[in-house]
């Protein structure tokens, strides 16, 4: 019987009562960066060669189901603590024209331009031949990957509570 090899990126990290932890936090250390990669490649490919991997994944959201949005609630939604990182990061898509801002009250909402939905659509086309082509062949089951996406949003809950901990230390 073969022994389980866990590689891990900080071997002094690595728990007794959960080596496979460390070598999770290892492997979405390296998915992170790589999908941080491919978002900004895509986006480049869609038209838009200026964008983060955050403005990428804002405009998204900002366009998501076509309605407007609260910076509060975009921060929430996508679980980005810094509000200022996300201000300015609207504001450059504002200036760039690919999200508009419109003060209702005392709030202001965020959405996409016609511009922005546009490029929205053509990253939706790039994704679509590069990202989802090679997913149909990897042969990667749907149903694997919506079990990996339940489990990472229980442990996102477990490390928000465990920073909330880390905190009050």
């Amino acid at each position: 019987m073969s022994q389980h090899m866990n590689i891990v990126s900080s071997s002094h990290l690595v728990s007794e009562r959960s080596a496979e932890l460390s070598e999770f936090e290892f492997g979405l250390i390296v998915v992170h960066n790589a999908f941080s990669r491919w978002m900004v490649r895509c986006m480049s490919a869609a038209g838009e060669k200026n964008l983060t991997a955050t403005e990428v994944s804002l405009i998204h959201h900002v366009n998501h189901r076509g309605r407007k949005k609260k910076l509060a609630d975009i921060c929430f939604v996508l679980n980005i603590e810094d509000t200022h990182v996300v201000s300015y990061a609207l504001k450059k898509l504002v200036k760039l024209g690919y999200v508009t801002n419109e003060k209702i009250g005392k709030e202001v909402f965020f959405s996409t331009s016609e511009t922005g939905a546009a490029l929205c659509e053509r990253y939706r086309q790039v994704r679509e031949q590069c990202l989802i082509e090679a997913l149909v062949e990897s042969g990667i089951p749907n149903e694997e990957i919506g079990r990996t996406a339940q489990l990472l949003r229980v442990l996102s809950g477990l490390y928000d509570q465990a920073a909330r901990a880390g905190a009050s230390l």
